[in-house]
């Protein structure tokens, strides 16, 4: 079960090191989850680092043996961006989506984000180490950051960071286990019925120049299928920039 046990660190610097470390020395079970009061190094996309005040933001990481090939590997991140948008929406509504291919939203604003790293064994898919961050109690972000939003700005509520991860954690459960059951089909129109801009005209940025996109698909692979002028794009993670409009 993803969260049991379930690790609560004072301070690390990344909740991925930490986790990666653990599987290194042979001390992680299938489901272990690890939450981090602070974290002074977290780890984003494409190298970016994600910086959260302590104790205010779901600060997670678990540690899961996919039970797909690794060729699928695209299907697990669609499973936890759906886990992960059930529970938002639990708490912040039904204008909780997914931006493409994993990061958190609600409307036109990121609330979090999760960044999966692979562990292999020749060419055994061992562990998936899934790190979370989520947008949970900030009031305010600083300045330069584009587009956040907390479950605090949405409620004009306080929450308990720990409680909502452990929460967090069983509707990870729920989605992993129904992974190795549903059809490749049904996982990916449930994935793109929650998907931010999905048949929607949208701005976007590519090799320095803004154009109006529309997104038509999401491949099994994870290759997005962008309409631009009449033409098909398929484009990997870090290919293309949604610029925020409003």
């Amino acid at each position: 079960m993803i969260g049991s046990p379930f690790h609560v660190l004072a301070v690390v610097d990344s909740t991925n090191n930490y986790a990666m470390a653990e599987v290194n020395s042979g001390n992680v079970t299938n489901g272990s989850a690890y939450f981090a009061m602070e974290q002074f190094a977290g780890k984003g996309q494409r190298g970016k680092q994600w910086h959260s005040p302590p104790g205010e933001n779901i600060v997670l990481t678990v540690v899961v043996q996919p039970p797909i090939k690794l060729s699928q590997q695209f299907l697990l991140s669609a499973t936890i961006a759906l886990g992960a948008a059930d529970f938002f929406a639990k708490y912040a509504g039904d204008e909780t989506k997914i931006k493409w291919p994993n990061d958190l939203y609600w409307r036109d604003r990121k609330a979090g984000g999760i960044l999966i790293e692979n562990v292999l064994r020749g060419s055994q898919w061992q562990y998936a180490i899934v790190g979370m961050g989520i947008n949970i109690n900030v009031p305010q972000f600083p300045g330069g950051l584009v587009n956040p939003v907390s479950l605090r700005q949405i409620t004009g509520k306080e929450w308990d960071s720990l409680a909502l991860a452990q929460d967090l954690c069983s509707f990870l459960d729920r989605r992993f286990n129904d992974l190795p059951l549903v059809s490749e089909k049904a996982l990916l129109d449930e994935y793109k019925s929650k998907l931010f801009r999905y048949q929607e005209t949208g701005l976007y940025k590519m090799d320095g120049e803004f154009f109006s996109g529309i997104i038509r698909d999401v491949l099994p692979s994870g290759l997005l299928q962008l309409e631009r002028d009449g033409k098909i794009l398929s484009l990997g993670v870090g290919e293309v920039e949604f610029v925020k409009t409003s």
